[in-house]
């Protein structure tokens, strides 16, 4: 099994350096990782993270642990571009690098040149050959805010090269009993539930979050529609509710900002009363629709709300719902959320609704938007649930804390 996995890990640099061609993700990718220089620091902490979400569900502890351990450095690395590009120079890390492309020399020589007393991975994220030299080192390697569903690779007749990984890592933190179930099932026994990180970071952005005077001001005391993290489906719509709704004001952050996405997603909104935030100093009382153009700012929107649409429910998955959540509003999304434990919670508390087309949106949004008590009761479901299981950087702590 380990061959097919060496040649599938080929294929795959080989294609990213293809598509590199004409794509500027994969140019990062592949540039990034081969112009990179590891710097020798002595004695480490090693977070891994696959992307930017990923680096925001693991950074309370990544915070707590530079506080724990003050004296050691502390090195980050992603997988994605998405995520390094925008973290590259964060203070929370003394070095950032990608993550090299999973081959045994690569994993030989990164882990000896970093050096590190531990391993943290967030989430996912499942590298044999990393995985394999840490062990060999015996460096401890702890997964936080890992979820398991039966389906996944780790569970198949044909998944025992993955089992095998498991079987490398130091101590699973886990976001439900669910997953300790199916780890136990394939003799994984080191494992603790204590809940997912990400709980722990909403809920204290949410308790100070940035304040943006500039959508205080488009707001202008009118109720307000965000959507966040869109892609086209989720856009088009959002633009039918929009000429549904004229007395909210609506927000539209989408997934990518590219020029010709912004431009398109101009297009589809009223042009008399629509503006890019790039352009917000010609803000008029009578804008009512605001396209964000830029990252960054999507957390600190959310304070602005009355209720959110989490985008990317009609792709590979919803993004992050708890977000806005934290703030206390309905959320809303689309069919693909199943994957995603906080969403299933929050549709079953009626905290968050799935949508699989306009009328429903339309029929679910419009009661929410027209019906101030049924936002209310939604709004104060998700908040509720949010505060309720803060607490996972504790548990994750309390444990590493008495083994280092």
């Amino acid at each position: 099994m380990l061959s097919f996995y060496n040649i599938g890990i080929s294929l795959y640099s080989w294609i990213v350096r293809l598509v590199s061609l004409f794509s500027n993700k994969a140019k990062l990718w592949v540039n990034g990782r081969r112009n990179q220089e590891i710097k020798q620091l002595g004695s480490c902490i090693w977070f891994h993270f696959a992307s930017l979400g990923e680096f925001e569900q693991g950074r309370p502890v990544l915070e707590r642990m530079r506080k724990l351990y003050p004296d050691e450095k502390f090195i980050v690395t992603f997988f994605s571009p998405s995520g390094y590009e925008i973290r590259k120079n964060t203070p929370l890390a003394d070095a950032v690098y990608y993550l090299p492309v999973d081959t045994a020399a690569n994993a030989r020589q990164f882990v000896s040149s970093l050096s590190p007393r531990m391993a943290i991975f967030t989430k996912y994220e499942y590298w044999y050959h990393f995985f394999n030299e840490l062990h060999k080192q015996h460096i401890p390697l702890y997964v936080i805010s890992s979820i398991f569903r039966p389906g996944q690779v780790f569970f198949k007749w044909y998944g025992s090269l993955h089992r095998k990984m498991l079987k490398m890592v130091t101590w699973f933190f886990v976001q439900d009993a669910d997953s300790k179930h199916l780890l136990h099932d394939v003799g994984i026994t080191n494992v603790t539930i204590s809940g997912d990180t990400r709980f722990d970071r909403v809920w204290a952005n949410a308790q100070q979050p940035k304040a943006l005077p500039e959508i205080q001001q488009f707001k202008s005391g009118q109720k307000l529609f965000i959507a966040g993290s869109t892609w086209p489906q989720d856009e088009a719509l959002i633009a039918e509710l929009i000429k549904q709704h004229p007395d909210w004001k609506f927000i539209i952050a989408p997934h990518e900002i590219g020029t010709d996405k912004i431009d398109g997603l101009m297009g589809l909104v009223p042009k008399e009363n629509s503006i890019r935030f790039s352009q917000i100093s010609n803000l008029q009382s009578l804008t009512s629709n605001l396209i964000i153009d830029n990252i960054g700012m999507l957390s600190s929107l959310y304070q602005y709300a009355d209720i959110a649409y989490i985008g990317g429910g009609f792709g590979a998955g919803i993004h992050n719902t708890l977000e806005a959540a934290a703030f206390g509003m309905p959320v809303i999304f689309g069919p693909k959320y199943q994957k995603f434990k906080e969403a299933r919670d929050l549709v079953e508390l009626k905290g968050g609704f799935s949508i699989n087309r306009q009328e429903e949106l339309n029929c679910i949004a419009g009661k929410l938007m027209d019906d101030e008590q049924a936002r209310h009761v939604s709004a104060v479901i998700a908040k509720s649930y949010v505060e309720q299981n803060v607490g996972a950087t504790d548990a994750i702590l309390g444990y590493v804390k008495g083994r280092h």
